[in-house]
Formats: C-alpha cells, sequence, structure tokens
C-alpha cells in the first residue's frame, strides 16, 4: 500500500479529497498503468484494488453530481467514462470488471444520497466536481514525480476528508451485519384475516427462497408482523410495536385502504420504505409520488375502468344497468373514482351511477340489497368494491333477486378465498362471477408463477396456489431486486435511489415492471378471470 501525499492532502482543505481522487486517476487513464505489466504503479494482483478504492474516492463526487439538475450531465459523464477506462484496464476478467463496476455504482448511490438526504448542497457538490476537472486537466505527473505511490485512504489521509463525503459509517435502523428486518402490518382476525395471511406466505416464501441461497448481499431476510385488526384505530400502534420495538428497516405488505392512511404518515415522518402496501386507493399514489412509498399493484380505479370498459364493450350492457356494490371508506371511494372516469370516458352520466355501501370490516350487506331492490331499472351487472366475505354474502343473497346479473369484482377479494366462499354454496352460485387480477393466473406456467408454486411446496406444503399470496411473492420479490442492486452498505435513502433506477424488470411475468423518480407504480397490468362451475378461474380478455 501507498500513501497519496497525506500531508499535503491535509494542507489543501475540504477540496483534498477530490484533487487527490483527480491526481491519481489522471495519472492512470494517462499512463496506463495498470496495462504494462511489470511498469505498474500498483504491484502485479493489486490493480483490482487500487480501482476498488480510486471508486470510493470518485464514486460520491459522481454520485452528488448527478443528484444536483442544475450540473450538466456531460460534464458528469466525462468523469464517468475516465474511470471506465481505469475498470477496462485494472480488470483481468469479468468477474473482477463486474465486481468495481458493481461497487463504483453504490459508491455513486452513496454521493447522491448526501444531496438527497441534506447532508450536502448542489453548491459544494459543484464545487466539488470542478475540483475534480480542474486537477484532471492539468498535465499528469510523471512517474519519478511519484515514486511508490499507492492508492487507498490511509487513515491519515481518512481523518482529513470531508465528512459528507465519506460513507456513512453508522449501523442503520432494521439492519445487521447478518440481517434485514421488515414490519408488515396485518389483520389476524375478523372478516379479512385470511387475506392478511396470504400475503404474509407470499412473502415469506419469497423471503426463503433468497435466503436458502445466502441471503442478499450475505443478509438474511426477516419478517415481523403486528395485528392492526383492519382497524385504523389500532394502526399506528402497530406501526409502533414494528418500528421502535421490534427494529424493523422499513414496510411490506402492510394490508388495507383507511389503515395505510394512518401508517404512510408515520413511515414518512420516519423516512422509513413503505413497500407494495395491499391497497389500490390514492392514499398510496399522490402525484408526485411519496419519496418512500412504492406500489406494485395498479390502483382501484384502474381496475375498476377496466371492468366498466368489459361490461360496456365486451358484454354490450348499457351503463344504467351497471351499480356499485362499495365497502363505506377509502377503499370503496378509490374503486368508484374509477367507475366514475370510466364513465365519463364513456360518455355515460357519471352522475346517474348507482351507489350502494356497506360498512368496512363487516358483512353486513342487507341494507344495500334493500336499496337495489327499489330500483326500476333492472340490474344486469354489479361492480364490486368489497372484501372476501362481504362479496360472497352479498352473492349469496342477490343470486336469485338478479337473475343473469354479472359480479364483477376488484382483486382486493383475494379471488382464491371467493370462490371456496361460493363453493361451499354450491356450484350455481359461482356462475357469472368475474375478477380482475394483478397477477397472472396461478394455475399457469409463467416462470414466475412456477417459481412461486415451488417456494409454497417447500416452504409451506399444503397451501394452496393464492393469488394473493401470489401478489406477495411478486412484491417481495421486486423488493429483493433492489436489495440486490444497491450492495452490502446501503441506507433507505440509497436503496430509494436505487429502486428509482428498476428498469424493465423481467421477473417472468410476461410484463415488465420497473419504478422512476416521478413513476412509484411497478405495474399497470390488469388481468382478467372468470370463475367455472367447478370454481377455477378461466382468463377472460379485458379489452
Amino acid at each position: 500500500m501507498i500513501d497519496v501525499l497525506p500531508q499535503k492532502a491535509a494542507a489543501r482543505g475540504p477540496l483534498a479529497h477530490a484533487r487527490v481522487a483527480a491526481l491519481l486517476l489522471g495519472t492512470l487513464v494517462a499512463s496506463g498503468a495498470f496495462a504494462v505489466p511489470g511498469e505498474a504503479y500498483a504491484a502485479p494482483g493489486e490493480s483490482v484494488s487500487v480501482a476498488r478504492q480510486l471508486g470510493g474516492r470518485v464514486g460520491p463526487i459522481i454520485g452528488s453530481a448527478l443528484a444536483c439538475r442544475d450540473i450538466s450531465r456531460p460534464r458528469v459523464q466525462a468523469i464517468i467514462e475516465k474511470f471506465q477506462v481505469v475498470i477496462r484496464e485494472a480488470a483481468t476478467g469479468v468477474a473482477d470488471r463486474d465486481e468495481l463496476t458493481r461497487l463504483l455504482d453504490q459508491h455513486v448511490a452513496e454521493g447522491r444520497s448526501l444531496v438527497t438526504s441534506g447532508r450536502m448542497d448542489c453548491r459544494a457538490a459543484d464545487r466539488q466536481l470542478a475540483d475534480l476537472e480542474q486537477s484532471l486537466a492539468a498535465p499528469a505527473p510523471t512517474r519519478p514525480n511519484l515514486p511508490g505511490v499507492t492508492i487507498g485512504p490511509t487513515s491519515a489521509v481518512a481523518s482529513t476528508m470531508p465528512a459528507q463525503i465519506l460513507p456513512p459509517a453508522v449501523e442503520t435502523h432494521g439492519i445487521t451485519q447478518n440481517h434485514i428486518k421488515f414490519g408488515m402490518v396485518i389483520p389476524y382476525g375478523g372478516p379479512v384475516k385470511e387475506s392478511g395471511r396470504q400475503l404474509k406466505i407470499g412473502i415469506e416464501a419469497a423471503f426463503n427462497r433468497v435466503n436458502e441461497a445466502g441471503g442478499v448481499n450475505g443478509r438474511v431476510l426477516k419478517l415481523v408482523t403486528a395485528d392492526d385488526g383492519y382497524d385504523p384505530a389500532r394502526t399506528l400502534d402497530a406501526m409502533k410495536q414494528l418500528y421502535e420495538k421490534d427494529q424493523v428497516f422499513g414496510f411490506i405488505g402492510n394490508f388495507g385502504s383507511a389503515t395505510a392512511a394512518v401508517a404512510i404518515p408515520y413511515a414518512l415522518e420516519r423516512r422509513a420504505l413503505f413497500f407494495a402496501p395491499y391497497t389500490g386507493a390514492n392514499v398510496v399514489r399522490h402525484d408526485p409520488p411519496d419519496r418512500y412509498v412504492f406500489n406494485y399493484r395498479p390502483s382501484y380505479a384502474e381496475e375498476t375502468d377496466a371492468l366498466v370498459r368489459y361490461l360496456v364493450k365486451i358484454r354490450k350492457l348499457q351503463p344504467r344497468q351497471i351499480v356499485v356494490f362499495a365497502q363505506n371508506d377509502t377503499f370503496g371511494d378509490a374503486g368508484f373514482a374509477g367507475v366514475s372516469k370510466a364513465f365519463r370516458t364513456l360518455g355515460a352520466n357519471e352522475n346517474a351511477i348507482v351507489r350502494v355501501n356497506y360498512p368496512r370490516n363487516s358483512v353486513d350487506v342487507d341494507d344495500a340489497i334493500s336499496q337495489l331492490k327499489l330500483l326500476k331499472t333492472p340490474v344486469r351487472a354489479v361492480i364490486m368494491l368489497a372484501t372476501t366475505r362481504a362479496a360472497a354474502k352479498f352473492i349469496e343473497k342477490t343470486r336469485d333477486v338478479f337473475p343473469g346479473a354479472l359480479f364483477a369484482n376488484i382483486s382486493a377479494v383475494d379471488g382464491s378465498a371467493l370462490a371456496s366462499e361460493l363453493m361451499l354454496l354450491g356450484p350455481r352460485y359461482t356462475e357469472g362471477v368475474i375478477v380482475t387480477q394483478t397477477v397472472p393466473g396461478v394455475s399457469g406456467y409463467s416462470s414466475l408463477a412456477l417459481d412461486y408454486k415451488n417456494a409454497l411446496a417447500t416452504y409451506f406444503p399444503g397451501e394452496p396456489a393464492d393469488y394473493m399470496s401470489f401478489e406477495g411473492y411478486v412484491s417481495a420479490s421486486i423488493l429483493i431486486e433492489g436489495l440486490k442492486r444497491v450492495g452490502p452498505r446501503f441506507d433507505t435513502e440509497q436503496l430509494v435511489e436505487t429502486l428509482e433506477t428498476l428498469r424493465n424488470l423481467d421477473l417472468g411475468l410476461g410484463v415488465q415492471l420497473g419504478f422512476g423518480r416521478s413513476e412509484h407504480q411497478a405495474s399497470h397490468k390488469v388481468w382478467g378471470t372468470a370463475l367455472d362451475a367447478s370454481g377455477s378461474y378461466q382468463p377472460i380478455e379485458l379489452d
């Protein structure tokens, strides 16, 4: 190891880091030091180590500059290209090149987070980049001027570096040397407890699968759950239990819309990741998106829009023949907004839509049915914004009241559980039942569906494939991909930055997934299914 003029670096003040990085980067690029056996500044076998340490100096400068919109991209790209030359010269094979590229990406993410978290302003980032550019523009020193020089921040040099350009040294909340802990708030009891259980199974199946393969960058993933009973009044206590007592890093798969309205402000105040909640409501879909909130699933508005178009364009129903049965809360409101939008798009009168409600977290559907019986126009289709047991109870009690009617449900109903409930009543109750899905058929043979079913058989033997647990598996798989890409040393800010760069992710669903800075919803795909007399779902084309 060679000390990079530590005393001179200390004398240069807060920009010494950029100048030393430029000195070394410029020298290596100009001389091709890595490429000349026996004549390199780094001894044979040390080239990768030298480049790795140089990346730790240059990467944060690149990242902080990229986080500032007023810094032109060509300036940053020029630095990136120079370091790419260093990587090519240092790497002895594909594995070394991939490692150096991954580590550079990690350091770039660290630099980004310095700006996005407020630890560095863009003026400082610009000065740092300018100093690096100026030093690179100077003539490269000859070898006699750098006798025995090595690259690597010795303790003396590191102590002179400004704090804001050093990687974070403190342990991140919820992350230890051996594990990353996530929290999940679900109902343990009540009419939707099975939905929460299925989501948990799907997420744990994905976590178990990656843990058995060695974890993510050497850490195992853990899932800790808390019960709020699907009651918003209990959600805050459940969130506090997970974050403050159980010390989770972030949250995944929280169940419910009204409960999300309570949970999200708590997560945002703590800058904690709130990933793939099981809700299509707008409370998790702000424009621009909340920085720490990421969705997998399409919105309820997208699902109901698809149903209205299917009923009108494919089934040839008149808008006045379609009514809405909804849970009386933000979940029902979100789905109803999609129905209204679809009516407007089709030129129908949205004010004429009949909506009947039932109380949330109940199966009290009698009042809603009584209201529908008073209608003069025959009911040909019911768009249902309901949970499983309420939906099943409504279909049971109206099958003979509205003969031949279609019962069109969105995915929140949990299609598998609904099919089981209806089959207990008899095959005739499955007739005309439609459910939109946010994942492809669990009986299908897509790559991810096969992976999911294999994981179920391994870790939850005897559990049947279920649309809800499949969604949990997909959501967890996306998160795992983000964790793999962010690298072994990260915090929430860096993970968010990495997730926002996930583009065209192909997990084997048949559609590509991804996020962006202004797009925190991975999928907009809605699949259509219809129950047959055997209680199985068959695919239908929605448009």
